[in-house]
């Protein structure tokens, strides 16, 4: 018997397709297995679809169809349509139509038609597409607009180009130089490099300058030299140089008034005399101050002038220069910088201080007892209460011994001591005790000695211990 034909090549046809494979047992799990994720739709016969490259839907291009209407208009108003225009697509509340003074509801004339309403459902990515649905041709009104206000400029230059003969000619070749220098920006137009560079590309950057460490530094948040440690640089000729155009002229009253104005909003909080805001008022009051001070300076004089004779004892100027104070009062300092032996003076606190209310001498918290504080002048416990004096601390040192019990513990005592001495007088006076003498100590306790000991001693148990040394007969 022949043996059965071979089975038909599919490497040879080109009709057969990576699904009507047979399973591979050696692709691991983890790559044959289909993720929860991927859903079970899809081809049964294809154990690794969701590992081939699928086809997305290319929705970037879906949007909505503006203005689009599903056929002719009705010719009177059904029921259920919108009340201004007739459509029924919405309601009146949502049209977007004019507001009629009668709506097609009541007039039946000029009823629109019916809107397309589309479901357009978006992916991922359309939905946080910005310029999704846009139309480009809106664009052209902007470009027809800065073309027509392009033409209407040239259209005025060149009219004053014809006025200006010779003139307009040199203003048009300094224009065409202008652009032939100029950089091209971002949004592609040009823009003159006059405007934009405010400083000569020849100068030297102030930077540049010094580079001595040890010299004046510059600053570039604010673009100054902010130390005078030049000597005699270029650095030091750019400092003093920059240092009297501040100081001199109306850059130092600029600053004159720009300090007035900051020490009178805060003394007084008045913000009316602001320097950018009301520099006029500012500049009234700083003068009439000034000559105020004036006045009272030459009227502070004259005073001194008629109190110690004026001119007649004045000290000439050249010997008052001269003149060097001096006195026999002698200074020490100690290692604090202070004067040895003058009184502390305390120190001054921004809070207020020494201050008496309802007839107290001491402030609150002078006084301290039982974990409480109070007056020290009334012993009062009670803040804001009116001052008792003496009598307040009379009444509280009462008062402490009542609750502690201090009087009864000094009567006691007292009669302790009456009974005592009724006690010691009452008492026979007694023989202080033979001293033992160092024989004795060493020798120890002898017969007679133990026998005499054992005959005075008392038993506490013994019944007839209270009749000892009484001579008293027992009935």
């Amino acid at each position: 018997m022949p043996p059965p034909p071979p089975p038909p090549s599919r490497r040879n046809d080109s009709k057969a397709s990576a699904a009507s494979k047979e399973e591979n047992i050696y692709i691991p799990s983890f790559i044959s297995k289909r993720p929860f994720y991927a859903g079970e739709e899809g081809d049964a016969t294809d154990y690794l679809e969701h590992q081939r490259l699928q086809k997305t839907k290319d929705d970037q291009s879906k949007w909505y169809d503006r203005g689009k209407k599903l056929g002719p208009a009705a010719t009177k108003y059904r029921k259920g349509a919108c009340e201004n225009c007739g459509a029924m697509t919405h309601k009146a509340k949502d049209c977007l139509a004019r507001p009629r003074a009668k709506g097609a509801k009541w007039t039946g004339k000029d009823i629109q038609a019916d809107e397309v309403i589309q479901d357009v459902e978006l992916g991922w990515d359309a939905k946080r597409d910005r310029w999704n649905g846009y139309d480009p041709k809106e664009y052209r009104r902007v470009v027809e607009r800065y073309n027509q206000m392009d033409e209407l400029r040239n259209q005025l230059s060149g009219t004053k180009d014809k006025e200006g003969g010779a003139d307009g000619e040199e203003e048009e070749v300094d224009k065409d130089a202008g652009e032939k220098y100029a950089e091209e920006s971002d949004m592609g137009r040009h823009q003159s490099t006059a405007t934009r560079q405010l400083r000569i590309r020849e100068d030297t950057a102030k930077y540049l300058l010094n580079l001595d460490l040890e010299s004046a530094k510059y600053d570039p948040k604010t673009r100054t030299m902010v130390d005078a440690g030049a000597t005699a640089d270029k650095a030091a000729e750019l400092f003093a140089e920059e240092g009297f155009l501040r100081a001199s002229g109306d850059a130092a009253e600029f600053e004159k008034a720009q300090k007035y104005a900051w020490e009178k909003q805060e003394k007084s909080g008045d913000t009316s005399q602001h320097m950018q805001a009301n520099p006029t008022a500012g500049e009234f009051y700083r003068k009439k101050e000034r000559e105020e001070a004036e006045k009272k300076r030459a009227a502070h004089l004259k005073a001194l002038q008629d109190k110690y004779g004026g001119d007649t004892h004045e000290m000439p100027a050249a010997l008052r220069e001269a003149a060097v104070t001096e006195s026999e009062q002698f200074v020490e300092y100690d290692e604090a910088g202070l004067i040895k032996g003058a009184p502390k003076v305390a120190a001054k606190s921004k809070y207020a201080e020494d201050i008496y209310v309802n007839n107290h001498t001491s402030v609150w918290g002078s006084w301290w007892s039982n974990f409480k504080w109070g007056y020290a002048c009334c012993h009062s416990f009670i803040k804001n209460s009116y001052c008792t004096g003496e009598e307040g601390k009379h009444a509280w040192e009462a008062a402490e011994k009542q609750r502690t019990g201090a009087d009864l513990i000094e009567e006691t005592p007292a009669q302790e001591e009456e009974v005592d001495k009724e006690a010691k007088e009452a008492e026979p006076p007694q023989n202080a005790g033979k001293k033992r003498t160092m024989e004795e100590m060493m020798g120890g306790v002898s017969e007679a000695e133990l026998d005499e000991y054992r005959r005075k001693r008392t038993a506490a148990d013994d019944p007839m211990a209270k009749f000892l040394g009484n001579d008293e007969l027992v009935s």
